[in-house]
């Protein structure tokens, strides 16, 4: 029985004779067995594609547009970012609308366009609208800051001493009514025709009794060249006056 075993030759299971027969057919009969191969190995490669759509990044989700809300009476900026969830609150809603709000949060006018989400349109303003809007901001300004005076003689000294002001040119209100009252008695068309400066024939004129020489060397800028003006006069004599005595206020005579 040993011996038998050991020189016995094994029998082909039927699956591998039928394998045999096809492989000797021809090329064409063991297409079926590449086949059965690729079906075999496809498992293993769907986890490979699984994986890569996995780590795939998820599609980025488009910007939410920027929102325009109208002011209406009663509303306040923290009520309105409460009202539509600005994060950040009323602060953040105020840094994007600044431009449109203007310095004070609390003051916010009816119909007031209020950009939510996003910078407000008025900060993109071009340029040249800016500067438009500024330059007639700044002329409304200087005509509300523009004094005006009386056509009298208290008018002429104070619009003088605000002149001189911005001279640098020293003297009082007091010090220029006092020595007008002595020299014209309030008189801007006042003139000496009969002491030594007339005689020389440069009369002194004016509210302050200025003689032509004196008033072209001491004309200050920006007043009219006309030394009867009254506003020209004291000035021009404040500016001798300072340049001479210190200022006006140390004159008491004539000068």
């Amino acid at each position: 029985m040993p011996a038998k075993g050991k020189h016995r030759r094994p029998k082909s299971s039927p699956l591998a004779r039928r394998f045999v027969a096809a492989g000797t057919g021809g090329a064409a009969l063991a297409l079926p067995m590449i086949g059965a191969t690729a079906a075999e190995a496809a498992p293993s490669a769907a986890p490979a594609v699984a994986q890569a759509v996995t780590a795939a990044a998820p599609a980025a989700a488009p910007a939410k547009a920027p929102a325009t809300y109208s002011v209406v009476a009663g509303d306040t900026l923290s009520g309105i970012a409460q009202q539509h969830g600005v994060s950040g609150g009323w602060q953040k809603l105020y840094e994007d609308n600044r431009k449109a709000v203007g310095a004070d949060p609390s003051l916010i006018r009816p119909g007031l366009k209020l950009t939510i989400g996003g910078k407000a349109a008025a900060e993109r303003t071009s340029a040249p609208e800016r500067a438009d809007r500024s330059a007639a901001r700044t002329a409304t300004q200087a005509v509300a800051r523009t004094p005006t005076y009386a056509n009298n003689l208290d008018g002429w000294i104070r619009e003088a001493l605000d002149i001189m002001k911005q001279h640098n040119i020293p003297g009082s209100y007091e010090g220029i009514h006092r020595n007008i009252m002595r020299e014209s008695s309030g008189n801007p068309m006042a003139i000496n025709n009969w002491d030594s400066n007339a005689a020389a024939g440069t009369p002194s004129k004016g509210l302050l009794q200025v003689i032509a020489p004196t008033f072209q060397a001491y004309h200050v800028p920006g007043t009219a060249n006309d030394a009867y003006d009254p506003v020209a006069n004291i000035t021009a004599a404040c500016n001798y006056a300072a340049d001479r005595y210190g200022s006006i206020d140390n004159v008491n005579g004539p000068y």
